[in-house]
């Protein structure tokens, strides 16, 4: 049997979670999903969705779709929905697992890779954080538990857009490019997403595209800080940056990036990374790179979660395509300076 994509959704308390969901399930997009729900969440899926409200742990809904609140821990929620579905007494095509507002998605994400039995059952699609406009900008002074999803995301949402001026959500938007660059951004209404952009996304994928935010690398300001280019050399570490907001904010979730036209040593790299990653990684949300490796005609694809890094043979470079490598480090108050000579002395 083909693995069940599962995908995070996650966001402070209050900014449309339920809502969103419900619009996924209650959408005819002919798809069965499983919902797994922490049940201390504040809001539970509305009662009038489901087929019927019983005590049993796991609920069908009107439409098929399937709904448990998590009693016990996500692993062998997740473990019984699998075996459910095996013996075909459940069916469905995925399975949404929906956060409590203060948790931290790092762990949930975690579940699907440390355990080979929920690993061989399920593929982890992607996180998905939705951030409330009115109130974003004070949770993310205040709590760490929001800036966490933040960085975690795959996709960020953004709602309640219409209840805040133009330049309040376009110096979130800003805000949060800072923090994770690999995101897409969109702002939502009312939970209305077309369900391409909640499915599918691939967030966790080993693939050869590196989706950073190319106004991000282009220098919109501070991306001039993060090209470490030696061909050209713009180390002008210039604050200049055209937007008024900027440095109103210095959040502890931040992200950088290194680029380089110099291949890598692999020894060398797959030392220093080992290393970070034991000293840094609770503090190391998501990291990926694309890689141009010394003695490698492919390109390597590497990612990461907290501890946990992965990595594979890509893609031949294409004739005439710059071989230039490109990571991109989303953390908690990282090092970046130790970080990006690190990764120079890393260089064939």
């Amino acid at each position: 049997m083909s693995l069940i994509p599962a995908t995070i959704l996650t966001g402070f308390l209050g900014a449309g979670k339920t809502t969103l969901l419900k619009r996924v399930l209650t959408e005819a997009h002919g798809q069965k999903i499983a919902v797994i729900e922490n049940e201390f969440g504040e809001e539970n899926i509305d009662n009038d969705i489901l087929a019927v409200n019983t005590e049993e742990q796991i609920i069908q809904m009107n439409n098929g779709c399937v709904c448990c609140t998590i009693r016990e821990d996500l692993r062998s929620t997740l473990s019984d929905l699998a075996e459910k579905r095996r013996k075909g007494e459940l069916q469905f095509d995925r399975v949404v697992i929906e956060t409590t507002g203060l948790a931290d998605p790092g762990p949930v994400a975690q579940t699907f890779f440390m355990d080979d039995e929920i690993a061989e059952s399920y593929l982890l699609d992607s996180v998905l954080t939705l951030v409330d406009a009115k109130h974003a900008e004070g949770q993310l002074d205040t709590r760490q538990e929001a800036r966490r999803q933040v960085g975690f995301a795959d996709q960020i949402f953004i709602s309640k857009s219409d209840l805040v001026a133009k330049d309040e959500v376009d110096a979130l938007i800003h805000r949060l490019k800072h923090m994770n660059p690999r995101a897409p951004q969109r702002t939502v209404h009312f939970g209305e997403v077309p369900i391409t952009e909640v499915f599918d996304l691939k967030g966790f994928n080993l693939n050869a595209k590196l989706d950073i935010d190319p106004e991000f690398l282009s220098g919109d300001g501070h991306g001039g800080h993060d090209h470490h280019d030696h061909d050209h050399d713009d180390h002008e570490h210039g604050e200049h940056c055209d937007h008024p907001h900027h440095h109103a904010h210095d959040d502890d979730v931040k992200s950088f990036v290194f680029r380089n036209k110099r291949p890598f040593n692999p020894a060398k790299l797959e030392d220093f990374l080992g290393a970070i990653v034991q000293v840094y990684g609770p503090k190391m949300l998501r990291y990926k790179g694309v890689l141009n490796m010394k003695g490698s005609e492919r390109k390597v694809i590497f990612q990461g979660v907290h501890q946990l890094m992965g990595s594979d043979l890509g893609p031949k470079w294409a004739p005439g395509e710059e071989k230039v490598s490109k990571m991109v480090f989303i953390g908690i108050d990282l090092p970046r300076e130790v970080l990006m000579q690190g990764l120079e002395q890393c260089l064939a």
